[in-house]
C-alpha cells in the first residue's frame, strides 16, 4: 500500500476540504484560536498536524528573539524567555490566509500516515531534529493519533545508537511488512472523512477514479474561547534543543505564462538569468569539498528554506527534486533541470540566492 496513492486527487482534496471548512468557519469569525484548533475538524489527527506545523512555528518565533547583541545564554535570560514563550503558545490567533494553508498540509499529511507512513516517520520524527534520540522521537509521539501504537512498538526496537536516519527508515519498513494487520486501512480513514466532504478509498489509489460530488455545507459549531496550552511548554530541560531558522511563507504564483510574463517585462530568460548569476557564485563559494548526496549535506535550515521559498512548502515535491538531482550523473544536466525545468515550473526568477546555493551544492557533488 505504502507510496501508491494519487498524489494529484491527494491534494486537490486536501485543497477543497481546507477550502470548505475555512468558508464555514471564517463565515462568522475573523480569527481563529488555540481552543478553536483543538477541535476544528472532527478527524483528531487533522488537529494534531496542524498544531504541530505550529510548534515549528514557534520555534521560528524564538529564533527571530536572538540577537548578537544580548547574551542569551544568561541564565537569567532563559528563564524570562521561556516564561515568554510559554505565555505566548496561548495566545494563538490566525487570520484565514495563515491558517488555510496550514489546514491543507494537515488533512493531506492526514491521509499519509495511512498511505505511506514512511513518510510521516521522515517528516514528522526524523526531519525535523539534527540529533536523533529516543526521547526526542517518543516526544513525537504526542502529535500522532492514527496508528499511534504502530509508531511507538517501532521506537521500542530501536537502541539509544540508533542514529542514522537511512538506518531508521529501512527498519522501519521492515517493521510495516510485519505489522500489516495493525495498520488502519485506507477505507477506514475515507470513512471518517466523508462526513465532511465525499472521498472513497478508489479515488486516493485510483488515478483514474472520477472525483466524488461535494456536499451541502453544514455550520460550524460554536467554538471555546477560554485560554489553553496549544503548542507544548518548553521545559528546562527542551530550551537547549536546536532552533530552525525562520523562513518566509510561500507565495503563491498566477498560472502566466512565463515566456510571455518574461518577454513582456523585457528580462532575460531564466536560463541566462541563473547561469550568470551561477558562474559567480559558484566561483566565489566558500568550500570546495565534495558532496556524496544532495540529500545528506544540506542542513535541516536550508531545508527548511529551500522547501518554503523554492517549492511553495510543498515537502513531496522538493524531496522528488533532490532525489532525481541525485540520481544525476552529469553536472550539466543537474544543473539545466534546476535552472530550465525547476525554475520555469515555479517560477524562480526572483529567488536567485536560494537557487544559486543550491546550484553551489551541486558543483561539490560533482567537484
Amino acid at each position: 500500500m505504502e507510496d501508491k496513492y494519487n498524489q494529484l486527487h491527494l491534494e486537490r482534496y486536501s485543497k477543497e476540504l481546507a477550502n470548505m471548512l475555512c468558508d464555514r468557519h471564517f463565515a462568522s469569525h475573523d480569527t481563529i484560536n488555540g481552543p478553536q484548533l483543538l477541535h476544528f475538524v472532527p478527524v483528531k489527527q487533522v488537529n494534531l498536524f496542524v498544531i504541530k506545523e505550529l510548534l515549528l512555528k514557534w520555534h521560528q518565533e524564538m529564533a527571530n528573539l536572538r540577537s548578537p547583541y544580548f547574551d542569551f545564554e544568561n541564565e537569567d535570560v532563559k528563564e524570562a524567555l521561556l516564561n515568554f514563550m510559554n505565555v505566548l503558545s496561548r495566545k494563538i490567533r490566525m487570520k484565514r490566509d495563515a491558517f488555510e494553508p496550514l489546514l491543507q498540509k494537515a488533512i493531506g499529511d492526514t491521509f499519509l500516515v495511512v498511505l505511506a507512513p514512511s513518510v510521516t516517520l521522515e517528516e514528522k520524527f526524523l526531519r525535523i531534529q539534527e540529533e536523533i534520540t529516543l526521547s526526542k522521537l517518543q516526544e513525537n509521539l504526542k502529535y500522532i493519533d492514527i496508528d499511534k501504537s504502530l509508531f511507538a512498538g517501532f521506537i521500542e526496537t530501536l537502541s539509544s545508537s540508533s542514529r542514522d536516519r537511512e538506518y531508521i527508515l529501512s527498519r522501519f519498513k521492515l517493521y510495516l511488512n510485519a505489522h500489516q494487520g495493525e495498520r488502519t486501512t485506507i477505507e477506514q480513514l475515507a470513512g471518517q472523512f466523508n462526513a465532511l466532504l465525499p472521498i472513497s478509498a478508489e479515488e486516493l489509489v485510483n488515478p483514474n477514479a472520477a472525483p466524488t460530488p461535494s456536499p451541502e455545507a453544514k455550520p460550524t459549531p460554536a467554538a471555546p474561547i477560554e485560554e489553553v496550552d496549544i503548542v507544548a511548554p518548553i521545559h528546562m530541560a527542551q530550551r537547549e534543543a536546536s532552533i530552525v531558522t525562520p523562513v518566509a511563507a510561500p507565495v503563491k504564483h498566477h498560472d502566466h505564462n512565463l515566456n510571455e510574463r518574461f518577454k513582456a517585462a523585457e528580462r532575460p530568460t531564466l536560463n541566462e538569468n541563473f547561469k550568470k548569476a551561477a558562474s559567480a557564485s559558484l566561483a566565489d563559494a566558500h568550500t570546495n569539498q565534495k558532496i556524496d548526496s544532495l540529500k545528506n549535506a544540506i542542513s535541516i535550515n536550508q531545508r527548511f528554506s529551500f522547501i518554503n521559498e523554492l517549492f511553495e512548502g510543498d515537502n513531496l515535491t522538493y524531496y522528488q527534486a533532490i532525489q532525481s538531482l541525485d540520481a544525476m550523473t552529469d553536472p550539466n544536466q543537474a544543473t539545466r533541470f534546476v535552472t530550465q525545468d525547476l525554475a520555469g515550473k515555479y517560477d524562480w526568477s526572483k529567488k536567485q540566492d536560494h537557487v544559486n546555493k543550491l546550484l553551489r551544492l551541486i558543483e561539490r557533488k560533482f567537484a
